[in-house]
């Protein structure tokens, strides 16, 4: 049955007041202070609620609480237990929580209640709705100006052990035995008995501990021999063939082997590293981790977050006195993270770039400029990208030309990409033009007294020579030139600074390291987390508004009270002045 306190209820007293003033004020300023009085009543409570009965069963535990408690587990990174007794007796919490209560029905939760609640919020993705309503909010309350964002990925690590082959192959086909141990007996006694005792023996008695890096291969090869074994032994059994154990030894022969029939036999042959693709099963305790070239097992965040440039606060035809002006160039300077999503290793980050922008635009989120690296800045994203009103600044992908190359763009184009004039301002004897593709003859003799034609991108024909390109090499051509400006410079300077967000994201919430296994899971946790890095740079970003603000007002009573005498010094010394300059110029009679 729904049970919810309802914090909109006005009390008469205070039940705060029992708490001195300075302590009072601590928790108003930090982060709990900033949470019970924006966020709390913003909590999707609704979304949690429809998996209770309104009128039936025993109550639950308060469906804000437990939303809260969910989020702070991992913000700052808590075991069950210790989520357990932060909720119980940490002062904090109760602030946050707007708990004054003494009573356990609100302070305490069983281990049970709390591995519950998150399973219902993984399950029906809660954690993505509690992103978008907090960040909706923060953007809400400090006014966050969203035209400028940048984006880049984080690899972080779920609770798994790094195998190599020999090792996955081994631990996928114990994991296997051991659930057709207990599923299917009967089955599992038929088994060679020599195979079951080598994969099922104890840690220290297992062969696979003591192989030598010169029989590796010969291992390897015996290990994928037994695993061929094992999946044709119950390739014609329904029910073991949709044990989730069976069907991974599948995926793993498929991965790492090659079949090979022979006198009506097969055998395995065992597939060179570079064949194995890069989504390939990483640990059998975690089907959805893959392999990322330069990161390694694991997954990926992608980040999405606003910045400012402080262009608008270096502006100094402000006044000083205005104190309006003053609150709008603080409140541009909100860091807010965006859009969060969870990714598998191996995915190229080329492909998270519109759907962070469609992310955002549902929110009315949605950046003017984004920066971004190379990995994401592709011809055919910039170009979607410019559709949707977004500039994607990026560098392209590969290293420069060395040397004072001459560009395509550097040549004369008009409005339909066609050259009309080369950078020595002699024009083509000929033009053909099909669609996005171009093709323009020049006149050899022309080209070859040329000063240029060793740097210059003209191709050698039989009659003439042809610049030939695409709609894309243009593009692409006008991007490179426009990189060596110190405009882009300027611009693409301000997206390293997403390196510190990656940075504080894992210090203050331990995301690199996860104690989770499985997309879903790993999804939850590294979203929480990211709400939390929002609240932080919220309180932050509020407390030094607040701390500007007073010494702003402090200033202005100072000038107030000593303006009035230092004006009337002034009077004076300049009128004592003025008596001295005409003493000094007066010319006496002889």
């Amino acid at each position: 049955m729904i049970s919810n306190k309802n914090r909109n209820q006005q009390q008469i007293f205070d039940q705060w007041q029992k708490m001195g003033k300075k302590r009072r004020k601590l928790l108003d300023k930090s982060w709990a202070g900033l949470f019970r009085k924006e966020l709390l009543h913003k909590l999707p409570v609704e979304k949690l609620s429809a998996h209770f009965t309104a009128d039936f069963g025993r109550p639950s535990k308060d469906l804000t609480t437990c939303l809260a408690a969910a989020l702070f587990q991992q913000i700052f990174d808590l075991t069950d237990i210790q989520t357990q007794e932060k909720l119980a007796f940490d002062m904090q919490w109760h602030y946050a929580l707007d708990l004054p209560e003494k009573s356990d029905k609100f302070k305490y939760f069983s281990l049970k209640t709390i591995w519950n609640v998150r399973q219902t919020l993984i399950k029906n993705q809660i954690d993505k709705e509690m992103f978008e309503v907090i960040g909706d909010r923060l953007a809400e309350i400090f006014t966050v100006n969203t035209d400028k964002q940048r984006i880049d990925s984080v690899h972080i690590k779920s609770n798994m052990k790094k195998l190599g082959r020999i090792g996955l192959i081994v631990q996928t086909i114990k994991k296997f035995l051991r659930n057709l141990k207990r599923q299917s007996r009967g089955s599992y006694k038929l088994l060679d008995s020599n195979l079951v005792d080598k994969y099922t023996a104890k840690k220290e008695d297992n062969v696979f501990s003591r192989v030598k890096p010169s029989e590796s291969s010969k291992t390897l090869q015996e290990v994928c021999q037994d695993l061929l074994y094992l999946v044709e032994q119950f390739q014609n059994d329904n029910k073991i063939g949709r044990m989730n154990s069976y069907q991974l030894m599948e995926r793993v022969l498929d991965e790492q082997c090659n079949l090979i029939e022979s006198d009506g036999e097969k055998r395995v042959e065992v597939k060179r590293p570079k064949d194995i693709p890069s989504d390939s099963l990483q640990n059998p305790s975690d089907p959805d981790a893959s392999y990322g070239g330069y990161k390694g097992q694991g997954y990926q965040v992608q980040v999405m977050e606003t910045y400012d440039d402080n262009k608008n606060q270096d502006d100094k035809d402000k006044s000083p006195d205005n104190e309006e002006e003053e609150e709008d160039s603080n409140n541009k300077s909100l860091s807010l993270i965006t859009h969060v999503e969870v990714e598998p290793a191996h995915k190229n980050d080329s492909e998270a770039l519109l759907p962070a922008i469609e992310s955002t635009d549902k929110h009315d989120l949605k950046p003017q400029e984004l920066g971004a690296d190379a990995a994401y800045g592709g011809d055919e994203n910039v170009v979607q990208a410019r559709e949707q009103d977004v500039e994607v600044t990026s560098p392209l992908k590969g290293r420069p030309k060395e040397g004072d190359q001459v560009e395509l763009a550097d040549h004369k184009v008009n409005q339909n990409n066609e050259l009309v004039e080369c950078l020595e301002g002699k024009q083509p004897v000929k033009q053909k033009s099909n669609g996005t593709r171009h093709s323009i003859a020049m006149e050899k003799e022309v080209c070859d007294n040329c000063d240029k034609q060793d740097i210059c991108s003209i191709g050698d024909g039989v009659k003439y020579y042809y610049f030939r390109y695409s709609d894309k090499d243009l593009r692409v051509s006008r991007r490179r030139v426009y990189e060596k400006t110190e405009a882009f410079k300027d611009k693409y300077r301000f997206r390293a600074g997403v390196e510190a967000t990656m940075s504080e994201y894992d210090r203050k919430t331990g995301v690199k390291q996860l104690r989770v296994r499985g997309m879903s899971n790993v999804r939850y946790v590294a979203i929480m987390k990211a709400i939390g890095i929002n609240i932080f740079r919220a309180t932050r970003h509020r407390n030094a508004k607040i701390i500007k603000k007073r010494a702003l007002k402090f200033a202005n009573s100072i000038i107030s009270v000593f303006k009035e005498p230092i004006n009337r010094f002034l009077e004076i010394y300049s009128s004592k002045i003025l008596i001295f300059d005409k003493i000094a110029n007066f010319k006496f009679l002889s």
